[in-house]
């Protein structure tokens, strides 16, 4: 059996080592500029191009067809998609899906609306190479990745929601209130897929020990953590060290952003995908 893991440029993904995976990339579009979120983006110049542009950017989703194109000839397909609360990727991969099974019967297709972005998609990825590992059926690994996000959490610290409010995400005015005097916003993706802030700290150091109080809450206790930041290093550093601390043996990997999330995340945010307590 061919398998085969699709996942939208949201997951901060490029390939993967022991399965076929693409990358579905959504475009930023600056000022007249479109930026392509694939393995030929430079994101330190699109940072540096959404620092200093003042007027107002957008992304567009991955069509059915860009879907459709990653699938190739593979007989089982995961694709895994940024949440549908805030984008069209999801719709249009199961659009393609739909396509996909009727040309080939005998293939199929699951569709993952992860309601989450960046790192949390990340760990969905390297969960369902690992279950294809491990030889699992395809039916099983429908079943057992869906369990599998339910022990998943996505919570950010960002310096900057300006992208976020130019294309309504948050408040016009909690956004002009974040950078001011150090300001930084504090959240998670709830439940239902959208972000939902959980406080304001002053610099990085509070803001990080708020995100390490926020993943005890949500039931960490020393699962993976994927941390992925936008420019800011020293702060992700600054986390797992914060993290490692309390739990010894955790296992951390630290990231760049790419594309889409360094569009949302914007200069110095961080991105904290990790697993809670089963």
């Amino acid at each position: 059996m061919q398998y085969k893991i699709v996942a939208d440029s949201s997951a901060d993904v490029l390939a993967l080592s022991h399965v076929p995976f693409a990358n579905a990339p959504l475009k930023i579009t600056v000022g007249e500029k479109t930026y392509v979120d694939n393995d030929k983006l430079n994101v330190p110049e699109l940072v540096q191009t959404l620092r200093t542009y003042k007027g107002r950017s957008v992304t567009a989703c991955p069509s059915p067809e860009d879907w459709r194109e990653c699938f190739g000839d593979a007989e089982r397909v995961f694709c895994v998609a940024i949440t549908s609360t805030l984008s069209g990727s999801c719709n249009a991969a199961r659009l393609a899906a739909r396509d996909y099974e009727a040309e080939y019967p005998d293939r199929k297709v699951f569709v993952i609306d992860t309601l989450s972005a960046g790192p949390e998609l990340a760990l969905i990825v390297e969960k369902l190479e690992e279950m294809i590992l491990e030889g699992r059926q395809y039916e099983q690994i429908c079943k057992d990745i869906m369990a599998y996000l339910k022990t998943t959490k996505l919570t950010f610290m960002l310096q900057s929601v300006r992208n976020l409010a130019n294309n309504g995400r948050v408040n016009s005015a909690v956004a002009a209130l974040v950078g001011l005097l150090g300001i930084r916003i504090v959240g998670i993706a709830s439940n239902q897929g959208d972000l939902q802030q959980m406080g304001k700290a002053r610099g990085d150091k509070r803001a990080l020990a708020d995100i390490v109080g926020i993943m005890r809450d949500l039931g960490y206790k020393g699962g993976k953590v994927l941390i992925h930041h936008c420019e800011n290093i020293a702060a992700a550093e600054m986390l797992k060290k914060k993290l490692q601390e309390i739990h010894a043996d955790a296992k951390i990997k630290i990231d760049c952003t790419r594309g889409l999330c360094s569009f949302y995340a914007e200069d110095g945010g961080l991105l904290v995908g990790f697993e809670t307590a089963k």
